[in-house]
């Protein structure tokens, strides 16, 4: 399975997990493309990279922010920040960075990196089986939608609960390349092309700050997740192209 992580050996114990993202046009200055509050934009920049940390397998311990949005920005950015720590129970996270101070820019930009460990293991191969099944938990938003469509976004708080179920054998952030692209980072012995999958949501579209994510469990766990995660839940029917 193919990760947007970088990870690093500590010792013969433990593995650093670096993941990442940044954000550009977006924020309270004029010439923003999309027009929100500055902790709005740190909580989902946040969200993609904690996401991407935690999903790798890593329990998050530091944030570290590269703020291009001023130094009246950084406030509302660390609270942003917080919000999210608080949906995922990371009370320990230490959040550290720097702000460009010297240069006012037209429009806001926001870095964000997310650093944290996990035990010294490799990642099986997933191999897609009779028994498997894959579904796309919340929509794909991008620009505006994430305003306005807000009750379609996964929680974090739900994507922590997911990563926890035993019977959850994988799952994987979907971000600006949309799910297909990410259904083709999850199995060895499978490539998908569109026609290979059928579900309600667009698998072409992007899924802006990871919106939704994918997971792939067994079957017999079917109801129990449809009863936990609720209309956030679709299905995907996917037939397996060989490699």
């Amino acid at each position: 399975m193919k990760r947007d992580v970088v990870t690093i050996e500590l010792n013969r114990e433990e593995v650093l997990v670096i993941a990442s993202d940044n954000s550009g046009s977006i924020g309270l200055k004029k010439n923003d493309s999309v027009h929100v509050p500055y902790d709005i934009v740190a909580y989902y920049s946040f969200r993609v990279a904690v996401m991407e940390c935690i999903a790798a397998g890593a329990v998050p311990f530091s944030v570290v922010m590269h703020n291009f949005c001023g130094d009246e920005a950084l406030n509302a950015l660390i609270s942003g920040v917080k919000q999210g720590m608080k949906e995922l129970s990371l009370n320990q996270l230490e959040i550290t960075g720097s702000t460009e101070s010297n240069f006012q820019m037209e429009q806001s930009a926001l870095g964000m990196i997310v650093l944290g460990k996990r035990n010294h293991l490799t990642e099986n191969d997933l191999y897609l089986t009779d028994n498997l099944r894959v579904a796309v938990i919340g929509s794909p938003l991008v620009g505006e939608e994430v305003i306005t469509s807000k009750h379609e976004i996964a929680p974090l708080s739900l994507f922590k609960w997911a990563f926890e179920q035993d019977g959850i054998k994988a799952i994987l952030p979907v971000g600006s390349k949309g799910i297909l692209f990410e259904l083709n980072q999850l199995f060895t012995n499978c490539t998908f092309e569109l026609h290979h999958v059928k579900g309600k949501v667009d698998l072409l579209k992007s899924s802006g700050p990871s919106t939704c994510f994918i997971i792939v469990y067994v079957e017999k766990i079917t109801s129990s997740l449809k009863e936990n995660i609720g209309n956030w839940f679709h299905p995907l029917t996917i037939q397996c192209e060989k490699e």
